[in-house]
Formats: structure tokens, sequence, C-alpha cells
């Protein structure tokens, strides 16, 4: 140490780890240069799974039922069907409304008859195939008349196209039919 109370520069501590050479700690830090991350090959799928979704357009042509086309198209295929959506026209359509009074137990809402020609406003429902229960599938449909009526309701027998008709539908297999609520597991 020097007397003047300034310290020494030969006294100060040295950093330096024994047997290192000097090189060593002016090292730069990080990754190296070039060791960018390489972009890596896309996945294909060559195979759809069961499980997935397929969309389709159907177009039912004149004079066919709807209905029995799309349930048809279910059975065959072993396939869930899901209508997303329709257009074209229909021509004497059954519906069932809902109730809109108290209705007597065991008794259903009344269904509506309509006669003449319909253009399609919304048109929606399931179709599943055997063994589902019946009850899980249906159609609902909205429709426009020609004086500017509007009538909706769940379809009830056969639905008639007058023209074509397009669907704009979804199909999936494996599907499962739960009960609800599930029961608990003891």
């Amino acid at each position: 140490m020097s007397s003047g109370g300034d310290p020494d520069p030969d006294d100060a501590p040295t950093n330096t780890i024994p047997g290192a050479s000097s090189s060593a700690a002016s090292r730069p830090r990080g990754r190296p240069r070039g060791a960018k991350s390489k972009p890596k090959p896309p996945i294909i799928i060559t195979q759809d799974t069961p499980n997935a979704l397929t969309s389709h357009i159907f177009e039912v042509s004149s004079g066919s039922d709807i209905v029995d086309s799309v349930k048809t198209y279910a059975t065959r295929r072993g396939r869930g069907v899901c209508v997303l959506s329709g257009s074209g026209a229909v021509t004497n359509v059954n519906l069932r409304q809902p109730a809109t009074a108290v209705l007597p137990l065991g008794s259903s809402s009344p269904v509506m008859a309509m006669h003449g020609r319909f253009e399609i406003l919304s048109l929606t429902g399931t179709c599943l195939p055997p063994p589902a229960p019946p009850e899980a599938s249906g159609l609902a449909l909205f429709l426009a008349g020609g004086q500017g009526q509007i009538v909706g309701g769940s379809v009830v027998g056969p639905l008639r196209a007058s023209g074509p008709v397009i669907l704009i539908v979804v199909s999936f297999a494996n599907a499962a039919c739960d009960r609800l609520p599930l029961e608990e597991e003891e």
C-alpha cells in the first residue's frame, strides 16, 4: 500500500481462476453465432382420425324428401350428420310448433300443415344412425311464405324440395350416446 491513502493498483484483488488463461475470461456470453433455432418441417396428416368432422355440401333434387335423404345418408355411411344450414324452397310442410298453452299430460303440441311453396330461411338439425334413439334426430325449420309471413318449428313427416335445396352439413363417426345427468360412481 502507498503512504498517501490511495490504494495501490498492484494490491487490488484479481478475479482470475488459478490455472485459467486470460482469454477464457473474455469469452462472449450467449449462443454461438449461427446457432439459431432451425425451422422444423411441417407435420403432414395423411389419414383422418375416425372422430374427425367432415364437411359436405348436399344438393337435394327437386321433389325429393330432404329428411329421408339425410337419414339415408347417415344410415348407409354409418355417420352422424349435423345440418348447419340450408337454402332453397320446399312445398307442403308439416311443422310442430312449441305449445303456447299448458297441455294435458301425454299430449304433444299441435302440428301445422302448410300448403304451397315456401323459401327456407333456416334449416338446422341432427340425424344419427342406428343404434341411436330416433328422438335424438330431428330438423328445425324457419320458412318465408309468398306474402312475407314467417313460420317455424320442428319438421314432422316428409319435407319435399321444390327445386334444388343446398345443405351445408358436417358428418362424424363414433358418436357416443350418454344419458344425463350422469349417475354417481360408487
